[in-house]
C-alpha cells in the first residue's frame, strides 16, 4: 500500500473536549473511541512529489487540513482527499524556503513491506509533501500537532535495529587466528627475557625458608623457649606475726 491513500470523507474523529468527556462517562471499550482531532487547518494548498494519480493539481490547489491521531488527512474543496499514516512520515520540518512557509515531509512509500523496506534496498522509494497554510502563523501549532501525533505511533522497525548489535560483538576464537603457546620455557623467553628472570629469582626472599632458618637451632632442632625463673618464697619473706 503506498504511503498516500486517496479518500472521498474525512475519517471520523473527535475534539479533545468531546474526548474527555466520553472518557469521563467511563465508556464499555476505550478501543471504540474515535480517534482526536489535534489541529484543523482551513485555507491549505498542498504539493506531492511525485504526483499521486488521481490527485492533480486542482485538487491540491485549496483544501482543509486534518492533523488526526490516525492519520494525517487532507480533504480539497473539489471533494478528493488523501490521507498518510505516520509511521509513512519519516521526517517533518518547518520550511522557510524562497518559495514560501511551508511544512515539509518526506514520505517513505516502502513502510508496509517486510522489514520496513522493498526487497532490495535500492528499491528504496520517497514522496515529498509540502503543506502550505494560507496563514503563516499556523505552521507552529500545525508542526506541533504533527509531532504530537507522530510520536503516537513509533517506527516498527526501530526494535529490530535495536536488537542488532555490533558485528564484532561476538567473535569466534576458531577464526580470530589466535592460538596457544605450547613450547618450552626456552622457546617463550628471548635471551633477553631469561637474563631478566634470572635477576629476579636472584633477589626475590621466600619468606617462609627465612621463618625456618631463625627457627631452628644449630643441630636442627627447634629450640625450646626459655622459661623465666620462677621466683621461690621464703619464710623470711614472710610478714611477722603481730602480738
Amino acid at each position: 500500500m503506498p504511503a498516500v491513500t486517496l479518500i472521498t470523507a474525512v475519517p471520523n474523529h473527535v475534539s479533545p473536549e468531546e474526548h474527555r468527556t466520553i472518557v469521563g462517562a467511563t465508556p464499555s471499550s476505550f478501543s471504540d473511541i474515535p480517534p482526536v482531532l489535534r489541529h484543523k487547518e482551513e485555507n491549505v494548498k498542498v504539493a506531492l512529489e511525485p504526483p499521486v494519480e488521481g490527485f492533480g493539481e486542482a485538487d491540491a490547489a485549496s483544501g482543509t487540513l486534518y492533523v488526526i491521531e490516525s492519520a494525517l488527512t487532507f480533504m480539497s474543496s473539489t471533494g478528493k482527499g488523501f490521507q498518510v499514516l505516520y509511521p509513512s512520515i519519516t521526517l517533518h520540518a518547518v520550511s522557510r524556503a524562497e518559495a514560501g512557509p511551508s511544512i515539509y515531509c518526506q514520505l517513505d512509500e516502502s513502510v508496509d513491506q517486510p522489514n520496513g523496506s522493498g526487497e532490495d534496498d535500492d528499491d528504496f522509494a520517497m514522496r515529498e509533501l509540502s503543506i502550505i497554510p494560507q496563514n503563516a502563523n499556523s505552521l507552529e501549532p500545525i508542526f506541533e500537532a504533527l509531532s504530537l501525533c507522530a510520536s503516537l505511533h513509533p517506527d516498527p522497525n526501530a526494535d529490530d535495529d535495536d536488537d542488532m548489535g555490533d558485528d564484532n560483538a561476538f567473535i569466534d576464537p576458531d577464526v580470530n587466528g589466535f592460538e596457544p603457546f605450547t613450547g618450552t620455557e626456552e622457546q617463550e623467553l628471548s635471551e633477553v627475557g631469561r637474563a631478566a628472570l634470572d635477576y629476579l629469582e636472584s633477589i626475590i626472599v621466600n619468606p617462609y625458608e627465612k621463618q625456618v632458618e631463625i627457627g631452628e637451632g644449630e643441630d636442627g632442632q627447634f629450640a625450646d623457649a626459655e622459661e623465666p625463673e620462677a621466683t621461690k618464697s621464703t619464710a623470711d619473706d614472710k610478714p611477722a606475726a603481730s602480738s
